[in-house]
């Protein structure tokens, strides 16, 4: 095994022919949810494209006005999600990964849960066209395809109609406007930043890993997933944004199909360890997988290379290891989880 660590930092960043790109176009950049894991992995990928410029060019807004920090000391104030209407109209991308997770279903009525995903989104899309939103990208979840599906949990199933929902509203902006939508369901993501260890599989699996624990999958079925680096899909994304012509691009994320037990040796071949599979006692399978057919063509269309499970796994434990407290906050104020993807 060779030292996991070696490098890792140094490629955590956009292609660069994406940040060079971004660098070049003088394009603002709004994050919505800029204090969730998936928000505060961008702000980093941001922070190395544009150098200097990142403080005059990049606005972070979230669920509370709070200062975030970034592993190379770079900090950023967040402001609150309303406040997005008060930019002044200039040409930006608004990358957009605000939404309440579904974990936040079981603490509230789905009424509430469903109107307050609606104000958050329609917050988002009535400011596009004020602050002169040229390309936005939804960070939509995999649980889209949840939203008709009688046999799904009620929870994931609301969820999946919110996030289908809000496919479709900005969608529907970019055709109205002439502007650019890139709507992605996202279905398991890895690199630096990733919080609820506990809830992701490769989370759980690095802790397990890095504490000298053997590696344990538990389920008593099969448990199928495709993981993608938040830098491999953050680089298509820039550059889809800055395309020449008006158009809604909508995929899913990709990443080769593995079974957990697939994914513990993974872990265990980076950081080391030994794994320990329960016995599959039962022929359910639970596929959490998108299709990758039009995320692969954009990404060779584009040059960009996928990146190697490997090196997720390197990231994502990098990331994880250095952490002395929750990631890359220093809250003035705490409030709900802002990033409502699923990240396996």
């Amino acid at each position: 095994m060779t030292d996991w660590r070696a490098g890792v930092r140094a490629r955590q960043r956009l292609t660069p022919a994406a940040a060079d790109a971004l660098a070049a176009s003088g394009r603002r950049v709004v994050v919505t949810g800029a204090g969730g894991w998936l928000g505060l992995a961008t702000l980093e990928l941001l922070r190395f494209a544009l150098g200097d410029a990142f403080a005059g060019r990049v606005h972070a807004f979230g669920a509370s006005a709070r200062t975030l920090a970034l592993r190379d000391g770079t900090t950023i104030d967040q402001r609150p999600l309303a406040a997005i209407a008060g930019l002044r109209p200039e040409p930006t991308l608004v990358l957009h990964l605000a939404f309440l997770t579904k974990d936040r279903v079981a603490g509230m009525a789905a009424e509430d849960y469903a109107a307050a995903n609606a104000a958050l989104s329609r917050t988002v899309l009535d400011a596009l066209d004020r602050i002169g939103a040229t390309g936005v990208f939804v960070a939509s979840s995999g649980a889209a395809r949840f939203a008709d599906d009688s046999d799904a949990a009620p929870d994931m199933r609301l969820y999946g109609q919110l996030k289908r929902r809000d496919e479709l509203d900005f969608a529907a902006w970019a055709e109205t406007s002439g502007n650019i939508a890139v709507v992605t369901r996202i279905f398991n993501v890895a690199g630096p930043y990733m919080n609820k260890h506990q809830a992701y599989a490769m989370a759980a699996f690095i802790l397990d890993s890095l504490a000298g624990r053997a590696i344990t999958v538990r389920a008593p079925h099969r448990v199928m997933r495709g993981y993608v680096a938040i830098r491999e899909l953050m680089s298509l994304v820039i550059l889809l944004l800055l395309g020449d012509a008006p158009v809604t691009h909508s995929f899913d994320t990709g990443g080769d199909p593995l079974e957990l037990a697939d994914v513990a040796g993974a872990v265990a071949a980076v950081l080391g360890g030994g794994v320990e599979r329960a016995p599959v006692t039962s022929d359910r399978i639970d596929r959490y997988i998108g299709d990758r057919t039009v995320y692969d063509a954009l990404l060779a269309h584009h040059g960009i290379g996928a990146v190697p499970l490997a090196e997720q796994i390197a990231d994502t434990a990098e990331g994880m290891a250095a952490e002395s407290g929750p990631p890359g906050s220093v809250p003035s104020g705490s409030g709900p989880s802002e990033s409502g993807v699923a990240a396996g």
